[in-house]
């Protein structure tokens, strides 16, 4: 985003309301180049909105900020493809929900992080990783629906991305994809339906996405309409021949704030766990992430770290990462004094803190007492501290969710709830979700 784009914003955001300009102002990134604004959008909803909707608005502030002629040209597509796609033939601002001309492989916008080759596959996983094989490798997607579940960090996002990271390389594919958390998919759902366009939104799905991948579904929890709307929107797509993959921190029975009709259509597709690994899984994370950072991990420093992490891939991968730049910044070989340094800023996680430990914790934290934090007060510090209770439970112990609500005196649909509004305040990364990111960081080190 240049400076032109910066100051045209800031002005954009003076005339609209807040909300307007945080849903589809604020994801757009900009470019002048001679008298043409060029938008980039992370999605073909956002595109199609912006065109229709505020794109005059937009071309008269730039107009006035910089003080000349200027046409606005709204694109999902790579900047390089829409400069030159724009250079040749102007695109209309009036189209909306149009069908996409020509198809695309993937949200261009997206940057696949990971790939099929970096999964390490074990019992605990495997029918994961199968199941996202099969939507890449089938020669239709006829997969129908699929449902990831599992905790955090053991690779739900991995092979997302993975299927999103095949399907966009594979030169003989031709498969429309959208990929995005399910918070933003519902804040586009929310607008057309306060708009009555409704119809539109599920057209455009319907015609111009053959993939579409949504995480973190336990979100639509408690919003009866939009559930409502998803499931017709899903069950069109279905019948048109598409497919839709969703993933969760909690399987579609645990989900009881969701209508019966959509968990029973979730669990009706292909639904696919994955466990904390295994002490063998973990010995070939390892070996693989030592061959990925070309460094020699000796056996006994292998076994040492995966019999101490056990319940999160992400900080075993962390541990391996760290422990091989702090050999190359003190040009030394891995050992096990120095793995055991290392693993020393993990050892909370490998102990596998118990939930009494979690609650004292976060009572410290937010300078309350358990008993205050059991108690049925609903002022917003306990309720926020009680939250963090349940995520961290849930991320550190192998408890259910109904036994880490008996241990806070709240209901297993009150857990899931709580633990949801924390994942949404940690992908917003307001101050509430850089708090409790501070805390487990504190569990980690």
């Amino acid at each position: 985003m240049n400076g032109q784009w910066g100051k045209i914003k800031k002005n954009i955001e003076k005339s609209l309301k807040s909300g307007l300009f945080q849903l589809w102002i604020r994801p757009l990134e900009g470019e002048i180049q001679d008298s043409t604004l060029f938008l980039f959008s992370p999605n073909d909803f956002i595109t199609s909105w912006v065109k229709d909707r505020l794109i005059s608005n937009i071309r008269d502030i730039a107009e006035n900020t910089i003080g000349k002629k200027i046409e606005v040209v709204v694109s999902t597509k790579k900047k390089q493809d829409s400069k030159i796609r724009v250079q040749k033939k102007r695109i209309k601002t009036s189209q909306l929900y149009l069908p996409t001309q020509k198809k695309y492989k993937e949200n261009k916008t997206t940057i696949w992080r990971y790939s099929f080759n970096d999964f390490v596959v074990g019992p605990q996983n495997r029918m994961a990783y199968a199941a996202c094989r099969e939507v890449c490798t089938s020669q239709i997607l006829n997969v129908g629906r699929l449902f990831l579940a599992s905790s955090p960090g053991l690779g739900k996002t991995h092979l997302i991305h993975s299927i999103g990271n095949y399907l966009s390389s594979t030169k003989n594919k031709n498969i429309r994809m959208s990929y995005l958390p399910s918070e933003q998919f519902a804040n586009q759902l929310v607008w057309a339906i306060k708009t009555k366009e409704i119809d539109q939104f599920k057209r455009f799905y319907r015609e111009n996405v053959d993939l579409l991948l949504l995480e973190d579904i336990h979100f639509f929890q408690g919003k009866a309409k939009m559930q409502e709307e998803l499931l017709l929107l899903i069950k069109s797509m279905e019948e048109n021949g598409k497919t839709v993959i969703f993933s969760s921190s909690f399987l579609p029975k645990e989900l009881k704030d969701l209508d019966p009709q959509l968990v029973s259509y979730l669990s009706s597709g292909i639904l696919a766990c994955i466990e904390k690994p295994d002490f063998n899984l973990r010995m070939e994370i390892i070996k693989k992430k030592a061959r990925i950072y070309e460094v020699k991990i000796p056996e006994t420093v292998s076994k040492f770290i995966a019999s101490k992490i056990k319940s999160d891939i992400r900080q075993l991968e962390s541990c391996i990462k760290n422990m091989t730049l702090k050999a190359k910044l003190l040009n030394t070989t891995i050992d096990l004094e120095l793995a055991k340094e290392v693993v020393q800023n993990h050892i909370q996680i490998t102990e596998s803190p118990s939930i009494k430990e979690i609650i004292n914790t976060v009572c410290s934290v937010f300078e309350l007492s358990p008993e205050t934090l059991r108690s049925k007060s609903r002022k917003r510090n306990i309720v926020v501290a009680r939250n963090s209770a349940f995520y961290l439970a849930r991320r550190f112990t192998d408890l259910s969710l109904k036994e880490i609500g008996l241990h806070l005196n709240r209901r297993h649909s009150t857990v899931i709830k709580g633990i949801t509004n924390i994942e949404r305040e940690i992908y917003r990364d307001t101050p509430i979700g850089r708090q409790l990111i501070r805390l487990v960081e504190r569990f980690e080190n």
